[in-house]
C-alpha cells in the first residue's frame, strides 16, 4: 500500500461528500447545521433569471455522462408560455461500475432535496419528480424521509419560507431497467408507459413530461447547486479546468486497495486517483479500465496520466461518462470483461430499434464462441461490422454504448482475441454455453 504524497492529497476536494461520515448525515437536523438549505434562503431572494445565470457562469456540466452545460439546459426552458414547467432528476442510476449517485442519496438526501427546490425555482416548476431506480430500497427510503422531512418544515409545499413560492416533490421508483437512465424512457416510464426511448426532437425543453416544458438532469448536478449558490460562480470554477469545472466524485473499484468515492477536482489523473487509493492490489499491475462506466471506450495502462475531466478524456479517445472508473489488471481478461457487458446491454435493450435489439443479441454469441475456444479469425470482422452498424443508427445511446468497449478492446487488446481462437488461451466457457450461438 502507498502513501499518497501531501500534493496528491490536495486533489481531494469535498464539497459534495463533505456531510457523508457525519452522524446521522440523512437527517434534517444535521443538514442545517452543516449550511442545509441556507442556498435555499438565499436562492428565494434572487430572480429566477439570476439563478440560471449564475449557474451558466459556474461552467457546471451535467454529472450524467453527456457533461452538457447545465445552465444552457436550464435557459432552454420557454417562460411565459402558460405551460406547467417540470423538474425531473435522473437517479435511475444502473449502469455496471457506476455508484456514485446511490451513496449521495444514502447519506446526504437533503442536499439533492434542496438543489430540487432551487433548480425548481429557477425554471419556474411547481412541481418536480426524483426517478429512482427500484432496486435501491434503502437510498429511497432515506430519500422520502427527507422529502417529509422537507416539508415538515416549510422547505417543501405552499408559501416555501414565505415567499410566495409552492412546490411539490415526488419520489418515485421504477421498475429496474437501465434504459429509464435514457431521459426520455424515463419520462416514458414517469407517464405510465413502458420505458422507451422518444424520437427527438420535439425535446424535452419544450415537450418533455406531459407534452410541457422539462428539464432532466442528474442527482450530481442538481446536488451541485446548493454549494454553488453558496460559495458563487468563481468559488466554483477555482476547482477543476477551465472548460471543466468543480469536483467530481470519482468511483474506483476493481483491483486496488481500497475501493470507494473520491471526490477530487477535474482534471485528476488515475495515477494520482490509484496513489489516493492505496494502490493496486498485491501482485496485481493494472492493465486497462473505464473512465466512466461500461459504456465508455476503455483505457490501456499508458493513459495513466491523461487528464480525467471531459476533453482530457475525450482526447484519449474515450468518455468521461460517469466517472466510474473500473480497474483490471493483468490477471483480468479484457475479451471476458467485454462479453460480460456486452451481455447487460443485450439484457436491457428495450428492443424498439433493430440495431440494438439484434446487434447486441448476436455479439454475445459470437463472444460465446470466442470464449469456448471456437472463435474464427472472421468473427472479429463481424464483431466491428456489427459495432459499425449499431453506433450512430441506434434509437437512442444504449446502442452506441454498448459498442464502446468491443471495439476499444479490439483496438488495445487483439492478440487476446486472437489468442482464444489460436488455441493459446484456454477456453473459458464451456460447450453448454454455445446452445443456440450459432
Amino acid at each position: 500500500m502507498t502513501t499518497p504524497r501531501p500534493e496528491t492529497v490536495a486533489k481531494l476536494t469535498p464539497v459534495l461528500t463533505k456531510r457523508w461520515l457525519s452522524p446521522d448525515a440523512w437527517r434534517i437536523g444535521t443538514y442545517e447545521q452543516l449550511d442545509g438549505y441556507a442556498a435555499l434562503r438565499k436562492a428565494l431572494k434572487a430572480h429566477p433569471d439570476d439563478l440560471i445565470q449564475l449557474i451558466k457562469d459556474s461552467g457546471l456540466r451535467g454529472r450524467g455522462g453527456a457533461g452538457f452545460p447545465t445552465g444552457l439546459k436550464w435557459g432552454f426552458i420557454p417562460q411565459g408560455d402558460g405551460k406547467p414547467h417540470y423538474l425531473v432528476v435522473n437517479a435511475d442510476e444502473g449502469e455496471p461500475g457506476t455508484c456514485k449517485d446511490l451513496p449521495l442519496m444514502t447519506h446526504d438526501p437533503h442536499a439533492l432535496v434542496e438543489g430540487v427546490i432551487i433548480a425548481s425555482y429557477a425554471i419556474r416548476a411547481n412541481r418536480a419528480y426524483i426517478y429512482i431506480r427500484g432496486e435501491a430500497v434503502h437510498a429511497a427510503r432515506r430519500l422520502r424521509n427527507a422529502v417529509q422531512e422537507a416539508y415538515d418544515e416549510g422547505y417543501l409545499g405552499r408559501n416555501i419560507l414565505r415567499s410566495g413560492y409552492d412546490l411539490e416533490l415526488v419520489v418515485h421508483s421504477g421498475a429496474g431497467a437501465y434504459i429509464c437512465g435514457e431521459e426520455t424512457a424515463l419520462l416514458d416510464s414517469l407517464e405510465g408507459f413502458r420505458g422507451q426511448p422518444r424520437l427527438r426532437p420535439p425535446f424535452p425543453a419544450t415537450h418533455g413530461l406531459y407534452a410541457s416544458p422539462t428539464v432532466v438532469n442528474n442527482v450530481g448536478t442538481i446536488a451541485s447547486v446548493p454549494p454553488i449558490v453558496l460559495g458563487g460562480a468563481d468559488w466554483w470554477k477555482s476547482m477543476g479546468t477551465e472548460k471543466s469545472s468543480g469536483p467530481m466524485i470519482y468511483s474506483l473499484s476493481g483491483r486496488i486497495v481500497n475501493p470507494g468515492q473520491y471526490e477530487c477536482s477535474m482534471g485528476v489523473t488515475l495515477r494520482e486517483l490509484l496513489e489516493l487509493a492505496g494502490g493496486m492490489q498485491p501482485g496485481h499491475n493494472l492493465r486497462f479500465w473505464t473512465p466512466g462506466g461500461s459504456s465508455t471506450p476503455l483505457l490501456a495502462a499508458e493513459h495513466l496520466d491523461v487528464p480525467l475531466d471531459f476533453e482530457g478524456v475525450a482526447a484519449a479517445g474515450s468518455i468521461l461518462g460517469t466517472t466510474a472508473t473500473q480497474i483490471f489488471s493483468d490477471q483480468d481478461c479484457p475479451v471476458y470483461a467485454t462479453y460480460r457487458w456486452l451481455e447487460f446491454y443485450h439484457h436491457e435493450s428495450c428492443g424498439k430499434c433493430t440495431p440494438c435489439r439484434e446487434g447486441n443479441y448476436w455479439m454475445v454469441r459470437v463472444y460465446r464462441r470466442i470464449l469456448a475456444g471456437q472463435g474464427t479469425h472472421e468473427d472479429l470482422d463481424t464483431l466491428l461490422d456489427t459495432c459499425d452498424n449499431i453506433l450512430g443508427r441506434s434509437f437512442c445511446g444504449l446502442g452506441d454504448g454498448a459498442t464502446s468497449s468491443v471495439t476499444s478492446s479490439l483496438k488495445y487488446f487483439k492478440q487476446d482475441y486472437l489468442d482464444y481462437i489460436e488455441g493459446r488461451t484456454a477456453p473459458k466457457l464451456s460447450e453448454k454455453t454455445l446452445v443456440g450461438a450459432h
